[in-house]
């Protein structure tokens, strides 16, 4: 299998059906840069941290919110796991992970409810990240976050940038099916949602993330694009735990 970290080059984009398995419903030491422990900060990684990343590491609080209808959430609030996803919609990893391994997990867990997925904004690729970061809550706003998010990373370059701009955002919308484009674009500029992405970013640093994507399973971190066995491993894990 293909290394999860890859220098950023341009590519073409690749395109896959993702929206009917998301809403239809190895191991080493994670290399997060100054570690696991909890700490805060501001400041933003270079390129070169931004990637894919080594598997599980040591555990870390569990961070899971819970909320009841959280648009940015999959699966039921009760549900013994909890996979919190700290990503950036520009980055090639992360389009690996929600092209190739999200579908199944999805078929597999949250559809029984044993899995709940929360999203976490962490646009480290710079403003346009930002933007699309909100551009995909307003598109929450209407009921269409996943939609919005599917379609994104269908569109990602596997080993660049995605480009965005205004245009392209509506694009998306209107293929992620969002009803209300005036009301959508109006909330690109939205203070409200830019301080929630500011917020699930500050979070990401404060456990001394770096790189993207990062997930915790009821805080088990696994850093990269990794394989789905190692997702279903650690599932698997705390579902275990969970039933004792």
């Amino acid at each position: 299998m293909a290394s999860t970290q890859r220098k950023a080059t341009s590519g073409r984009p690749r395109r896959r059906g993702l929206v009917y398995f998301i809403v239809g419903g190895i191991a080493i030491v994670a290399v997060l840069g100054v570690g696991l422990a909890a700490q805060s900060g501001t400041a933003q990684p270079d390129a070169a941290q931004v990637a894919g990343g080594t598997g599980a590491g040591p555990a870390l609080p569990d961070l899971a919110r819970r909320i009841a209808g959280d648009p940015t959430a999959l699966g039921e609030v009760t549900a013994p796991v909890v996979l919190v996803e700290y990503a950036d919609f520009r980055c090639p990893f992360c389009g690996v992970y929600a092209r190739e391994t999200l579908p199944p997990l999805v078929a597999e867990y949250v559809k029984s409810g044993r899995l709940r997925m929360e999203w976490r904004d962490f646009p480290v690729f710079g403003q346009e990240s930002t933007d699309a970061a909100v551009a995909a809550r307003a598109a929450g706003e209407q009921g269409r976050f996943w939609e919005f998010n599917a379609v994104m990373y269908a569109h990602a370059p596997e080993r660049a940038h995605l480009e965005v701009t205004r245009e392209i955002l509506l694009q998306f919308a209107r293929d992620a099916g969002v009803p209300d484009l005036t009301r959508f674009e109006s909330e690109l500029s939205s203070p409200a949602l830019l301080e929630r992405v500011t917020a699930d970013t500050e979070e990401a640093y404060s456990i001394g993330a770096t790189g993207t994507p990062l997930f915790l399973v009821n805080g088990t971190p696994i850093s990269g694009a990794q394989p789905l066995e190692v997702f279903r491993q650690a599932i698997d894990n705390e579902l275990a735990k969970a039933a004792k």
